[in-house]
């Protein structure tokens, strides 16, 4: 999955970019307090993306 899919999918839910640092990005779920890291690569593999979107309890698109 590409990055930018999968933060425009994070976004569609709800989630928004809490800080910017080093490797990684860090987005959080505000409707269940939820945080994930991530990383910043273009391609992010499919196990990844379902623990990052299992993590904020966004559904797999």
């Amino acid at each position: 999955m590409k990055r930018v899919d999968l933060i425009r999918h994070l976004k569609v839910n709800g989630c928004y970019l809490l800080r910017d640092r080093g490797r990684h990005s860090v987005y959080v779920n505000p409707t269940n307090n939820r945080v994930s890291a991530v990383p910043r690569h273009r391609e992010i593999n499919d196990f990844l993306a379902r623990r990052i979107f299992r993590d904020l309890q966004v559904p797999e698109p």
